[in-house]
């Protein structure tokens, strides 16, 4: 092959991202926020762009023969990997089921596999696993398939899972992230930031008079609740990575509408609060994991808060905020002394290795 060829086939091949900005990854292209963005959308959607990746939703949406399916993939590498209400095996569960609720997809199968560092505990192995068989059986799913890696002392950290999961939709179910209209009110369905920090308060050694647990959990139920109540939901979420404020930001971005929330209505339980001052973190930033927020026609809102509430992963929930059609793009809060505060997306996460 000549030098002139050679020129011609790597012509196309330089890389997307600027290089004299980042020359190796980071922790930031991780964390859910911008740069995480811009490295999904400059590298890997387009070398990989096809009709089911393109809504870069939580997972992809596949019709077989007239059935409609969900699938979806995600890794967990969470530090430490037993946390206060939880541990990185129930959290790999519940948040592979949530991923195939947020498509509006009825869970059914997960595979597994996991890299272990030599020298693991098999006894902590085994929780794990009980860990994931129970909550596998709580969420109505089955394990049907896996993988298993050992990698060297000191080239992993413990415990690295990956999840995949597949799930099918009913008829009358459409969930976009584009499906977000003006006039949708977006419901809450409870307190943020309770799995961000239940982690650094065992990372920080933070000690509180109550003790703040994950809010880690299966949401399938809550969301088939809600579509018994009206199938009108337009958009589902769980605001994981990069917390509430990322995920609205892209759904605005996606849809391309204005998305106005208030402060007043978000919950935030006060040592949560606290904690997220006394560490200098923004609990709209911070990770969430048994959290929805559900973009509702406001003719069926009432509703599907009514069905919320019903349920005990909802009882809590409240309407937040709506859809606009002012500052298409862009996510304002109404601040509790009445100003105005533009909502945007940080570059990275505040806490890294949270999920």
């Amino acid at each position: 092959m000549d030098k002139q060829m050679i020129v011609g086939l790597t012509a196309g091949l330089s890389c997307p991202i600027p290089i004299t900005d980042y020359k190796s990854v980071l922790l930031a292209h991780g964390g859910g926020g911008r740069l995480t963005q811009q490295m999904i959308r400059k590298m890997f959607l387009p070398s990989f762009r096809n009709e089911f990746l393109e809504p870069l939703h939580d997972g992809a949406v596949i019709s077989l023969n007239g059935v409609k399916l969900a699938f979806t993939t995600d890794s967990y590498v969470v530090n430490p990997i037993v946390f206060p209400g939880g541990d990185i095996g129930g959290l790999a569960v519940n948040g592979t089921v949530n991923d195939l609720a947020m498509c509006g997809a009825r869970p059914l199968y997960l595979s597994a596999a996991f890299i272990i560092e030599e020298g693991f505990p098999m006894e902590d192995l085994w929780r794990v696993v009980l860990s994931m068989q129970s909550a596998s059986q709580k969420a109505g799913v089955l394990l049907v398939t896996g993988d298993t890696k050992v990698v060297d002392r000191g080239k992993g950290d413990k415990i690295f899972i990956n999840t995949s999961g597949v799930g099918m939709i009913e008829p009358g179910v459409e969930i976009h992230p584009k499906r977000a209209r003006a006039g949708d009110k977006i419901i809450l369905n409870g307190p943020i930031a309770v799995h961000g920090i239940a982690i650094m308060s065992v990372r920080e050694g933070l000690e509180f008079e109550t003790r703040i647990e994950s809010d880690t959990a299966a949401l399938n139920d809550l969301v088939m609740t809600m579509f018994d109540a009206s199938k009108a939901i337009h958009v589902l979420r769980d605001p994981t990575r990069g917390g509430l404020a990322s995920v609205l930001n892209e759904i605005a971005e996606q849809a391309q509408v204005g998305i106005s929330i208030v402060e007043d209505r978000i919950q935030i339980g006060e040592e949560v609060r606290g904690a997220c001052e006394i560490l200098g973190l923004d609990p709209l930033y911070v990770a969430n994991e048994g959290k929805l927020i559900a973009f509702v026609d406001p003719e069926a809102s009432d509703r599907v808060l009514a069905a919320m509430r019903r349920h005990p992963l909802g009882k809590e929930a409240a309407v937040i905020g709506e859809v606009v059609a002012d500052h298409a793009g862009t996510v304002v809060m109404k601040s509790r002394i009445g100003g105005f505060r533009v909502v945007d997306m940080l570059s990275g996460e505040q806490l890294p290795r949270i999920c």
